[in-house]
């Protein structure tokens, strides 16, 4: 993944890829675009980039797509790339929330890989599906759980997976934010009227949008498989229709505990995702908004703070970074990982060749255990906080 000696894109060069969504006034579209490129494996060749056909015109025209290529509606997108010879050989999704299933499974039959924004769908039994379609598809599903592309999340999760923690007994896990303390939606805002809209966001607020990074972050570095959730979503804002606070118990098969908090209300906030973790040997904590230091505390011992590219850190996080130490890399680089990740697999497909065991992304398995994460939580809440068996992916 490093600048120096980048790796290539297999035989066919760049990987055509398209976009649905992401349009003109979308934060994250310009985002996932940013992250294709900086690693030079993508090249953005089509795009539906809107619902409304004017302003999908519009977007493609700005961001100097060709006039054939420039799509009003995703099905006729699919359709049209699938009968090219140039055509597009994966699709980025980054539409709301209710998008995401029919765009993904539109794609997948029609024989392209996707690469789809977080949470996979907006319920589990669509989650289900589609994983199932992306199996029989035989083609490459890739969730963009950005966070898991920090190089030392690598690190951690590589520490754990060494035994360095021993046998785990705590994971504790925050992601707090303060933009929607007040009723945004209600203002005109685009980003806070689809997701606080069930219709477009699916059955969580805050639980779906940040909740699920905390969840798929602690599962990510701990390994450790939820068992059972007793959640407490809290809509603090007066006529919102979704949660904009939650506080999850959680207990993982194997016996260990846990904690999560979100919030998209907790005022002083801008992004403050945490992650602690605790075993009988040791302990962890990282904070996204110091994402190059990782803090690692042998049981008995001082601690020992280990930064990205420095002294003491492993393979793990060094074949994701890409800058020299001392130079910060952060969330446009996260999500250029996942994107790099992504082009590792798409090669090794498109070659015929064994993918190196050292990717990791991200799938249509994380997808799914995400909404059965959503679900338990607020099926749990309902119950007044009752524990909730998070069903099996």
């Amino acid at each position: 993944m490093a600048i120096e000696g980048s790796k290539t894109t297999g035989s066919g060069g760049r990987i055509r890829l398209g976009m649905i969504g992401g349009g003109q006034g979308a934060f994250i579209g310009a985002v996932h675009r940013i992250a294709m490129r900086l690693d030079d494996r993508f090249a953005f060749v089509a795009g539906a980039l809107s619902s409304t056909p004017d302003k999908a015109r519009a977007s493609g025209r700005e961001l100097g797509l060709a006039e054939d290529r420039i799509y009003g509606s995703y099905q006729d997108m699919a359709e049209a790339e699938a009968g090219r010879a140039d055509g597009i050989e994966a699709v980025a999704i980054v539409t709301p929330n209710h998008a995401h299933f029919p765009a993904a499974k539109a794609f997948l039959e029609a024989g392209f890989h996707v690469i789809c924004d977080k949470p996979m769908t907006t319920t589990l039994a669509d989650a289900r599906a589609l994983a199932d379609i992306a199996r029989r598809s035989g083609k490459l599903f890739v969730l963009t759980h950005n966070y898991t592309g920090y190089p030392m999340i690598r690190e951690a999760r590589a520490l754990v997976a060494s035994g360095a923690l021993g046998e785990l007994r705590l994971v504790q896990a925050e992601y707090a934010q303060d933009w929607l303390s007040e009723r945004l939606e209600a203002s005109g805002s685009k980003q806070a009227e689809w997701r606080t809209d069930p219709k477009r966001s699916g059955a969580g607020g805050c639980i779906g949008d940040i909740g699920t990074h905390a969840y798929n972050l602690a599962g990510f570095v701990s390994g450790l498989e939820l068992d059972r959730v007793a959640a407490d979503l809290s809509t603090f804002v007066e006529g919102r229709a979704l949660d904009d606070n939650v506080a999850v118990l959680l207990r993982f098969k194997g016996g260990a505990k846990g904690m999560l908090w979100a919030s998209q209300v907790a005022v002083g906030n801008e992004n403050t995702l945490t992650l602690r973790v605790y075993g009988s040997k040791g302990g962890l904590e990282w904070r996204q908004e110091d994402p190059n230091k990782l803090w690692f505390t042998p049981l008995g011992e001082p601690k020992r703070l280990l930064t990205r590219n420095g002294a003491g850190t492993g393979e793990a996080s060094k074949r994701v970074s890409r800058i020299p130490p001392g130079h910060p890399e952060g969330y446009l680089e996260g999500f250029a990982t996942i994107y790099g990740e992504a082009a590792e697999a798409i090669a090794a497909a498109r070659d015929g060749t064994p993918l190196d065991p050292a990717v990791i992304h991200p799938t249509a398995g994380d997808g799914v255990r995400g909404l059965a994460f959503i679900e338990a939580c607020i099926a749990s809440s309902r119950a007044d906080g009752a524990w909730t068996t998070v069903e099996a992916g």
